[in-house]
């Protein structure tokens, strides 16, 4: 049982997609305290979508436009956000416990909504050239296919809308279904049909790709005939595979704790009840016939709704009312509204009004003060990299900036100083995008207190003993690279062997060529051991681990 009703909350949504999201606005309108627990960036898979044309009352609308407003709905009902990865849950008696990466929180009722991962297909060399020609996101590194022949594997509407979105770069795409035909509204299908660019392989799937550093060939299988065929691009070009063949539902954590199919999806009754009481589900991770957005957020209104006649019932059981605190420390976009009027807007366009109010309330809550130096040269870039900080620095008396006179090393860039002594985080190029928020935690990260890490990870990045280099190349429409980005400067900010220097590989294409780079966001550790995808601090602790194993 809670020590006082200051460190409880009604409901603990672990997951911050629609149906979380939806869950929170719910719960947090009826009163309730509420806190939303995401790992990375509020919105989910959704937020990889360029257009969403199938959501009632919306003709077109991008996935991240439209979960950004349903977290300020949440925002604004009183919803609390935090930052941190969902490890066990304790499920006995009234009150839960929810352990994460920031530290237990305790809760009468649990909405679980994690989503889920891109399924890998298990094709011959899919993960020997996952980020070398093999991706799961088009939005993601669909550039870095600009002028090559791409190969798609699926058959469902992502794999439809996907292959549309990836004309805009490549120069021909292979659709490759296994079955006679598409499993999608045939709205998309003839979307499809109607694209000079891409063609459609039917009863076919692909056995395996091979290369060298890229991918240069790839098997092809008929499952009508048997008959294998071969395929490989015009000579010395590379070539893309993307794979959109399902997704697998992010419930490993939950091992033991409520029922899952064999596939991993939670099981739920017509309520969306599991066999706890107290435990609901939402969203894609639960056992459903359709995974859609407009299904997701019905999932979270009927959770939500449901739980909350077992948060009243239990506020009455045991006494307690959950009461929020009289601040909320999250990430920053869930920071409440500054005490005081912030600086006025400076001309440029990169802070929004709601932003400066963000960052000027964050900021004011460092512990030291930064300093952003930096290094330009006689790029465009650079001079956005002035822009950008002169609106940054209005923002805050905590935030100042200068130009080095000498500058080395690739530019332009961003490093991050505290006291007179460089913090080991730097961003090189304008970190806009999905960067903004990254590159503005690392502020936050690297003037303390920081976000929180439990005590086992703290030990762990203290451990490490010799110096440490990390490389993190992204792409400013990759919705995975923040969560990278993040953990890697977490590090960095708690151990000052370590250096994060964060990579635009839009303007840096020398270091994809070096790092045979198809895909964000991608990892190099001490200049020689490569990875990719998204990674929390402790994925990260394991790949510095892994550096240090074959250096």
């Amino acid at each position: 049982m809670p020590e006082s009703a200051d460190n409880l909350y009604d409901a603990v949504i672990v997951g911050g997609g629609p149906s979380g999201l939806t869950a929170a606005i719910y719960l947090a309108r009826a009163r309730y305290r509420v806190l939303v627990v995401e790992k990375e960036k509020t919105g989910g898979q959704i937020t990889i979508t360029a257009d969403v044309v199938n959501y009632p009352g919306l003709e077109r609308v991008s996935g991240e436009e439209l979960t950004d407003v349903m977290r300020k709905q949440a925002t604004n009902f009183g919803a609390e956000f935090l930052a941190a990865e969902v490890r066990t849950l304790s499920l006995d008696g009234p009150v839960k416990t929810v352990t994460t990466s920031a530290g237990d929180l305790r809760t009468f009722g649990i909405v679980l909504a994690p989503g889920a991962q891109p399924r890998m297909v298990g094709f011959d060399g899919e993960a020997k050239y996952k980020g070398r020609g093999v991706a799961y996101c088009a939005t993601c590194d669909g550039e870095f296919f600009t002028g090559l022949e791409v190969l798609v594997v699926g058959g469902g509407a992502a794999a439809a809308e996907e292959s549309v979105f990836l004309t805009k770069y490549a120069k021909h795409v292979t659709i490759l279904v296994r079955g006679d035909a598409f499993k999608c509204d045939r709205v998309l299908v003839e979307q499809v049909e109607a694209n000079p660019k891409i063609t459609v392989r039917y009863h076919t799937t692909l056995d395996r790709v091979d290369g060298d550093t890229v991918l240069r060939s790839a098997q092809l299988r008929d499952t009508a005939t048997n008959e294998t065929t071969d395929y490989a691009p015009p000579s010395g070009e590379t070539f893309g595979v993307f794979v959109f063949a399902g997704y697998q539902p992010a419930t490993e954590f939950l091992q033991g704790t409520v029922e899952l199919t064999d596939a991993g999806y939670i099981v739920t009754d017509a309520n969306l009840k599991t066999a706890v009481d107290g435990v609901y589900a939402a969203g894609d991770v639960r056992v459903k016939p359709l995974r859609q957005v407009v299904t997701a957020v019905a999932d979270g209104a009927i959770a939500a709704t449901e739980l909350e006649r077992h948060i009243a019932r239990m506020q009455t059981e045991t006494g307690f009312v959950p009461r929020p605190p009289h601040a909320v420390s999250s990430l920053p976009a869930a920071e409440p509204a500054p005490a005081a009027e912030p600086p006025a807007a400076p001309s440029g366009a990169f802070l929004s009004a709601d932003m400066r109010a963000q960052l000027h309330t964050l900021f004011g809550k460092m512990e030291h003060p930064i300093e952003l130096r930096a290094s330009l040269d006689e790029r465009p870039i650079s001079t956005e990299v002035r822009g950008f900080l002169g609106e940054l620095t209005q923002a805050s008396d905590q935030i100042t900036s200068s130009i080095d006179e000498a500058p080395t090393g690739l530019l332009p860039s961003i490093a991050l100083w505290r006291e007179g002594q460089a913090t080991g985080l730097s961003f090189h190029g304008v970190p806009g995008g999905h960067e903004f928020n990254s590159f503005v935690i690392g502020i936050y990260n690297a003037g303390g207190p920081g976000q929180p890490i439990d005590d086992a990870t703290l030990a762990r990045i203290a451990a490490i003993d010799k110096p440490t280099d990390i490389k993190v190349f992204v792409s400013l429409s990759c919705t995975m690279c923040p969560t990278t980005v993040t953990s890697a400067q977490q590090i960095a900010a708690r151990n000052p062997l370590v250096t994060a220097a964060v990579y635009d590989l839009n303007h840096f294409p020398e270091l994809r060529q070096q790092y045979s780079v198809m895909s964000v966001p991608c990892m190099v550790v001490n200049d020689h051991f490569v990875t990719f995808g998204k990674m929390a601090v402790p994925e990260v602790l394991d790949a510095i681990a892994s550096a240090d194993e074959v250096s």
